[in-house]
């Protein structure tokens, strides 16, 4: 038995027993056998008329328990529906409200994420075009500048010194 059935349990039993001792109380001297039997299916029948009463009154607070456990643990799909017209069913309304207002900014969320998501990829690819583009112009001024390295290399050798002083430099 549940905790919340043995407390609702336990208060219906004593006051039968109760009850039952008022029985007793009234007249003992005068009672037959057939007032023993009949005090005994009345305390039979107290018995499972509280752990009747604990049970129908605790489930709906178990489901709602359970429901809530759940969504703690990231199930935002979970929902409570209970068939009672109190308390409780407004108490499952409530809880179905938060846990769908829970889900919708979740998904809000993964929507945002994924939005954040292209656009740092299109500003990647963009950054990636203009590092290759910066690439390729220092390679094509490196092979320029190992050209000019041979010609100056090449007009030194053959003793050309006034041609060297001829060549335009670049700053």
């Amino acid at each position: 038995m549940s905790k919340i059935t043995t407390k609702i349990t336990i208060p219906i039993v004593l006051v039968g027993i109760f009850a039952v001792a008022i029985f007793f109380a009234i007249d003992y001297e005068k009672t037959d056998y057939s007032f023993y039997i009949i005090i005994l299916f009345f305390a039979v029948y107290i018995f499972f008329f509280g752990f009747s009463t604990g049970q129908n009154l605790s489930s709906p607070i178990k489901k709602l328990l359970e429901k809530a456990t759940e969504l703690s643990k990231g199930n935002l799909s979970s929902r409570v529906y209970l068939e009672t017209k109190d308390e409780l069913s407004e108490l499952a309304g409530v809880f179905n409200k938060i846990a769908e207002e829970l889900e919708l900014s979740r998904l809000q969320q993964e929507n945002a994420e994924k939005s954040v998501g292209i656009k740092v990829k299109a500003r990647t690819e963009e950054l990636e075009e203009t590092i290759s583009a910066l690439e390729q112009k220092v390679k094509n001024r490196t092979i320029e500048l190992e050209r000019m390295v041979k010609e100056l290399n090449s007009l030194r050798g053959a003793g050309k010194d006034k041609e060297l002083e001829k060549v335009p430099q670049k700053k």
